[in-house]
């Protein structure tokens, strides 16, 4: 028996006892519950001391910045609390939709590490080579993204506009081949350090959120070359309101599709991969299913790459896993793919599309196995398109 009356708080649905993912609502710093959040600041006093600057903050920063001791003690008072019979003094359950940006994004990364979208790329874009480049294999290959067009769930977003391949040159104007990614983010914490062995991950990632790297496919496709992505990227990424601990998902843990021989400092002791299944839904019908086990590179050896040149790590950055694609047609998480470059339409339900056109909305869920046979859910990431201006 719980105190908390809500149907979604249960072991059998995302947002039960095991999972308790953090966000900022209105009210403050706050808790998921089922289809609720509880906000902390008013429950302070249920915490030990040096526990209470953390809930009453504004944001989720200072949490960020305090270190896995004090995220697991935090974790485990709050599970206490939210499975006793009787409610805390001054515990109040508010709804879930003002629910914001919870922390200041600092540097973001956004990485290609899953092996079958790394070679559908290839495949369409360079046909008649190997589609996967030689260095894809030895390496998390990734690209430094814009930390101030990170975007929280809901956001509307913008047909971006820049440079496309013309006949007679390049062209300007909106995009015509507005993509998605469906992927994972990582939200980091801790001290702030460089050269993070994977072992030492856990200390640097506090929890887990859905992500969408929106694409302008034509504007990358002009520009990419020799540099990589810019304009066609850093335009927009979204990501859940809530974020789920890493420490929820200790029961989802697997071992990485190995990439092939890699160098000492991204060899794992022990799996990092996580069994996190994805639903990518346009306008309310979902089009694909793709599987995050699959992954070619797991986010410690992606930290540990980001930092081995003595790059720090900080509370508040973030990295994304890259688009998440299985083998089959359905497991793949872009557009770009499942319409292979265009040429093969998507049944949406209202018609068939190859990219998206504005009030188009994608929506990202995604979940994992908990303990005991629970699910562990990372909160939804959602956005409209509306139109260029």
């Amino acid at each position: 028996m719980t105190w908390i009356d809500d149907p979604g708080f249960a072991a059998d649905k995302p947002f039960g006892p095991q999972t308790l993912p953090y966000g900022v609502v209105a009210e403050g710093v706050a808790v998921r519950v089922g289809d609720r959040a509880l906000p902390l600041a008013p429950i302070a006093a249920s915490f030990t001391e040096d526990l209470r600057p953390l809930l009453t903050a504004p944001t989720l920063d200072p949490l960020l910045a305090a270190g896995r001791q004090a995220w697991s003690r935090l974790r485990a008072r709050l599970r206490e609390l939210v499975t006793a019979p009787t409610a805390p003094e001054g515990a109040v359950l508010v709804p879930v939709d003002s629910a914001r940006l919870p922390f200041t994004v600092g540097d973001y990364v956004d990485f290609y590490s899953s092996r079958h979208h790394a070679e559908n790329v290839g495949r369409m874009f360079r046909p008649n080579a190997e589609p996967l480049l030689p260095n894809w294999t030895h390496l998390p290959v990734g690209y430094h993204g814009r930390a101030g067009t990170v975007y929280v769930s809901g956001t509307d977003i913008r047909r971006p506009h820049g440079q496309r391949a013309g006949e007679d040159g390049p062209v300007f104007g909106p995009t015509t081949r507005l993509d998605i990614e469906a992927e994972i983010g990582f939200v980091c914490g801790g001290p702030v350090a460089g050269r993070v062995p994977t072992a030492a991950a856990p200390d640097h990632v506090f929890g887990v959120v859905t992500a969408n790297d929106w694409s302008a496919r034509d504007i990358q496709a002009w520009e990419y070359a020799p540099l990589g992505p810019f304009l066609g990227k850093s335009f927009a990424t979204s990501i859940g309101a809530w974020i789920t601990p890493l420490e929820a998902f200790s029961a989802a843990r697997v071992p990485t599709e190995a990439p092939g021989k890699l160098l000492d400092y991204l060899v794992e002791d022990q799996p990092w991969g996580l069994d996190i299944s994805i639903e990518v839904a346009w306008n309310g019908v979902v089009v694909a299913r793709p599987p995050f086990r699959t992954m070619s590179y797991s986010f410690a050896q992606q930290l540990a790459h980001m930092t081995v040149n003595g790059a720090t790590v900080r509370p508040g950055d973030l990295f994304a896993s890259g688009t998440v694609s299985g083998p089959e047609k359905h497991e793949r998480g872009s557009f770009l793919e499942l319409s292979w470059a265009g040429t093969e339409p998507i049944d949406t339900g209202d018609g068939k599309r190859t990219f998206l056109e504005d009030g188009d909305t994608v929506t990202i869920t995604a979940t994992a196995p908990g303990p005991d046979g629970s699910v562990i859910g990372l909160s939804e990431v959602t956005g409209t398109v509306v139109a260029a201006d």
